[in-house]
């Protein structure tokens, strides 16, 4: 019964601490970016920097930075400073890998999964929610042979670690649902299910209560047994 109590109020109280803590991150970290002026223009208070000046310091800074590029600088000048940057020793690998990383992120009609699919992982058998990332081109479709597309798989619940698998295209079986849908499935390691879908043959499925067997036959009775 003790047990119980405890694992009901950790329900109640994982989420929240979670939350508070991300947020106490973010802000302190924010906050810190006042350190990045010169002492004679930072505003104190009896010697301390005054509590949130550097959250306000980052909005103006990211705003100001975000004006200056969008109409001030050309693609040619942020190409040519890319390629100043991506000379630099150790630091232009750094800089070049974080930026693939963001620019799909963080771009305004970027998106870093185009699709959640499902694929057999980690071996036949067994099925894993994946999201599609590319299409396979230049040097590897030419050794691959067959049509191939990058697909990441993120592990649960963190799902900034996972796997960039390279998969044949027929074998990767397209999801109805959404990218916020299926990241929200793998997070909650499986207790978030998406909704089903509202249409074709397997909204009758679903409207039935009984989901299809992974790759048995369409025509197969609404009342079939399924075992888990």
């Amino acid at each position: 019964m003790i047990k119980k109590y405890l694992l009901a109020g950790l329900l109640v109280w994982a989420p929240i601490g979670i939350t508070i803590w991300v947020l106490h991150f973010l802000v302190t970290t924010l906050d810190s970016t006042a350190h990045l002026l010169p002492d004679i223009v930072r505003p104190t208070f009896r010697g301390d920097i005054i509590p949130g000046f550097g959250i306000l310091f980052s909005f103006v800074l990211l705003f100001a930075t975000g004006v200056v590029a969008r109409h001030f600088f050309s693609t040619e000048i942020t190409k040519a400073w890319d390629g100043m940057v991506n000379r630099i020793p150790v630091v232009g690998g750094i800089y070049k890998s974080v930026k693939q990383l963001t620019d799909p992120v963080l771009s305004e009609n970027g998106q870093a999964f185009n699709k959640a699919v499902l694929i057999e992982f980690p071996h036949p058998g067994l099925h894993s929610v994946a999201f599609l990332t590319n299409k396979v081109s230049g040097e590897l479709a030419s050794k691959l042979g067959e049509e191939h597309v990058s697909v990441y798989i993120p592990t649960t619940p963190n799902p900034t670690g996972g796997y960039m698998l390279l998969v044949p295209r027929s074998r990767v079986i397209d999801l109805d649902m959404t990218v916020d849908q299926a990241l929200k499935y793998i997070i909650s390691m499986g207790v978030a299910a998406p909704p089903p879908p509202t249409n074709g043959e397997l909204a009758r499925w679903a409207a039935a209560n009984t989901p299809p067997l992974i790759g048995s036959s369409a025509t197969a009775p609404p009342d079939a047994n399924v075992r888990n």
